[in-house]
């Protein structure tokens, strides 16, 4: 990992960056300069915790989409490629190439998320074949006596 890093004008002098919370910008900057060389971040809980952020600046972050979070508890800054540029022969690959391969730079630079093809179930239905309970309102449901 470097021991310099850049912020570009053109991300952090946004609208949108700058309606974001002071201590959500500040965990930004944070989670930039302890990323490697492409943006990953290995322990953003740790960063939280020195900073004094919250699970909810990190949430405003990446409902923003300055940062994609894995479920392998790793983060990645979105626009990495916009703030910093390394030269080839000074550039060293990430060691988490799995959450690496699920990314797609687009053509302003930014990560996104690589849709790879597959169709699969949202996350609040991962319970197999189970379906969840309908709920109707039946007019003659209501109890008459009462």
């Amino acid at each position: 990992m470097a021991n310099k890093r850049m912020f570009s004008v053109d991300v952090v002098e946004t609208d949108a960056f700058l309606e974001l919370p002071s201590k959500s910008q500040l965990l930004y900057f944070h989670l930039g300069m302890r990323a490697d060389d492409d943006g990953f971040v290995s322990s953003p809980r740790t960063i939280m915790r020195t900073t004094g952020c919250t699970a909810c600046d990190l949430k405003r972050l990446e409902a923003a989409g300055y940062v994609i979070s894995f479920d392998s508890g790793v983060l990645v800054v979105t626009d990495w490629k916009i703030n910093n540029t390394l030269k080839n022969d000074r550039h060293h690959k990430t060691v988490f190439q799995s959450e690496f391969a699920l990314l797609k730079e687009s053509t302003s630079k930014r990560y996104i998320l690589f849709n790879s093809g597959t169709i699969s179930e949202p996350k609040w239905n991962q319970n197999g074949n189970q379906l969840e309970p309908q709920y109707s309102i039946v007019k003659d449901s209501v109890d008459k006596c009462r």
